[in-house]
């Protein structure tokens, strides 16, 4: 069943409901036996605004419901994956799905990323993986970051790898081991605070480049718990709500003020956890140059943001080499990460026979 080079079509929709990120790639061994991988074609599809709505209501679903949306998400997963694989004239061997993330409490041992695998498979008319994150809850890990190790296989020459989707994270090396966590809220505050301005994102920063520090708020977001914990941790929506949100509304401040207070807020975060050196940085918010800019002058870090293809797919890119990973029956989550008690290779396999 392992065979390389191996296609494989990764799907990704990131808490912020920009869209689904699809990327089709193939991945193979060079002769050093270093994974290669090459991005074959890669777009978003943005979500129209009744499946926002229904992604950013599920979580107060009542049970029937919340199972029929989660048949009805997989098989809008698989149309999507089928169309997009059909208007590139390409073929995969299977497809890798994230799915959407409704509920995240790994200290309770639940996460649950919506899009169910069956549906999936069905409507794709490809072999399905997906559910990367529960096994890893059932391990005593975080369920997150999954990404680490992709960081480390296939974008192993840079000393430190942040992301900058919903939640910022980072993994490094460290002692021999790939370590990785949540760092903080990032575009998932963001593009709120945005949206109360007119506006769905605050392209390049210009918003907050416009606002001023509030150093009391600044003050308290950087004394919040999470910060002051150590090792492998993970955040979800329901933190950001309950606390991080909270803590905002209660300060009496324009939306520009509390833009350029998070903004801030997230590059005396990364500033904290940066180990130095070369750090690649993906995801939305390598966009916002006024984001980037302060990061760079708060760490020592020389940021290095790639194509535009790898910044806007790289989450997806790695969820297809996450199957890839468990086709070949390798480890694809990292203990060194998550915090569980050991590694594991996560996921769940569908086979719609066309036979």
């Amino acid at each position: 069943m392992s065979r390389f080079p191996l296609r494989v079509l990764g799907l990704m929709s990131g808490t912020s409901l920009d869209g689904l990120d699809l990327c089709l790639a193939s991945f193979g061994k060079n002769t050093n036996r270093r994974w290669t991988f090459d991005i074959l074609a890669a777009e978003t599809h943005p979500y129209s605004p009744a499946w926002a709505q229904k992604l950013q209501q599920a979580h107060a679903l009542g049970a029937f419901d919340f199972v029929a949306l989660h048949k009805e998400y997989g098989k809008f997963l698989g149309e999507q994956a089928a169309s997009f694989l059909r208007s590139k004239s390409a073929q995969a061997d299977y497809v890798a799905s994230h799915g959407h993330t409704i509920f995240h409490q790994p200290q309770r041992g639940v996460t649950f990323q919506l899009g169910d695998g069956a549906a999936l498979a069905a409507a794709a008319s490809l072999p399905a993986i997906s559910d990367f994150r529960s096994l890893d809850v059932a391990l005593g890990g975080q369920g997150a970051p999954l990404v680490p190790v992709g960081d480390r296989l296939l974008f192993g020459s840079y000393d430190s790898c942040l992301n900058l989707g919903g939640f910022a994270n980072i993994s490094f090396e460290q002692d021999g081991q790939r370590v990785a966590f949540d760092v903080c809220p990032c575009n998932i505050a963001l593009n709120a605070l945005s949206r109360s301005l007119g506006e769905p994102y605050d392209k390049s920063g210009t918003l907050a480049a416009q606002g001023k520090v509030s150093r009391r708020l600044l003050d308290e977001l950087n004394a919040l718990d999470f910060y002051a914990q150590r090792g492998a941790k993970s955040l979800g929506r329901e933190w950001v709500e309950e606390i991080f949100s909270k803590k905002i509304a209660a300060h009496s401040l324009s939306a520009h003020d509390r833009l350029r207070t998070v903004c801030e807020h997230i590059a005396v975060q990364v500033a904290r956890c940066a180990a130095g050196g070369a750090m690649l940085v993906t995801g939305g918010g390598a966009f916002n140059a006024f984001l980037v800019q302060r990061i760079a002058a708060l760490s020592s870090c020389r940021i290095v943001i790639p194509n535009a293809q790898v910044v806007n797919f790289k989450e997806a890119l790695i969820f297809a080499f996450l199957g890839a990973l468990y086709i070949g029956n390798e480890i694809n989550t990292l203990a060194s990460a998550t915090g569980a008690t050991r590694s594991s290779i996560g996921g769940s396999l569908v086979v719609a026979s066309q036979h």
